[in-house]
C-alpha cells in the first residue's frame, strides 16, 4: 500500500526573503537621492578620502595583523558605500566618461575582430574595400583608412593563394629530409 506524505515547506529561504526586503530599501533609498546627483558623488569622494586619512593616522604604528584587519575593514566599507551610491556616481560627469572611454574601447575590439574576420574571408574583405571606396568617393573617409584596407586586403590574398599542403606531403617531406 502507498502512502503520501504531505509536508509544508516553505518555498522561500527565509534569508532570501529578507535580502530581497533589504535590497527594496536599499532601491527606495537610492532613488531618493537622484536630485542632487552631483553633490552626492563629490560627498562620497570627500567622505572617502577622509576616512582615508583618519585610517592611515590610527594604523601607523598598529602591528602587521591588526593593520590587515583593519584596512579589510576599511576597504569592505568603502566597496558597500560606492554600491550604496552606484546610481549617483554613474549619472555625473565622470561616469559619462568612463562610459564613453568603455565605448570606444569595445568599438575597437569589434573593428579587430570585424578585421580578422576580413583577412580570413576574401568575400568581407571586398565589401570591406568597397564600402571603403564608396566613403573615399563621398569624402567621408581619409585616404590613410583606404590604404591601410587596401594593404589588408593585398596581404590577405596573399595568404589565399598560398596552398596548404595536405598531412601526408608535410609528413613525407619531413621524413624524407631525415634519410638524406
Amino acid at each position: 500500500m502507498t502512502s503520501f506524505v504531505h509536508v509544508d515547506q516553505p518555498t522561500v529561504h527565509p534569508g532570501v526573503r529578507r535580502a530581497e526586503v533589504l535590497f527594496g530599501q536599499i532601491q527606495a533609498a537610492r532613488a531618493g537621492a537622484n536630485g542632487a546627483r552631483p553633490l552626492i558623488a563629490l560627498l562620497i569622494i570627500a567622505i572617502a578620502a577622509a576616512v582615508l586619512v583618519v585610517t592611515d593616522s590610527l594604523v601607523s604604528n598598529w602591528n602587521e595583523g591588526g593593520l590587515l584587519a583593519v584596512w579589510t575593514v576599511f576597504c569592505l566599507a568603502a566597496i558597500a558605500l560606492f554600491a550604496l551610491f552606484a546610481g549617483s556616481v554613474r549619472e555625473s560627469s565622470i561616469g559619462a566618461a568612463l562610459r564613453a572611454a568603455s565605448q570606444r574601447r569595445a568599438a575597437a575590439r569589434a573593428d579587430a575582430r570585424f578585421l580578422a574576420t576580413a583577412q580570413s574571408d576574401p568575400r568581407v574583405m571586398q565589401e570591406l574595400q568597397a564600402a571603403m571606396w564608396r566613403q573615399q568617393e563621398q569624402g567621408t573617409v581619409d585616404a590613410a583608412d583606404v590604404a591601410k584596407i587596401d594593404g589588408l586586403a593585398r596581404m590577405s590574398a596573399r595568404s589565399q593563394e598560398v596552398r596548404m599542403p595536405t598531412l601526408y606531403e608535410a609528413m613525407r617531406r619531413m621524413n624524407s629530409s631525415r634519410y638524406y
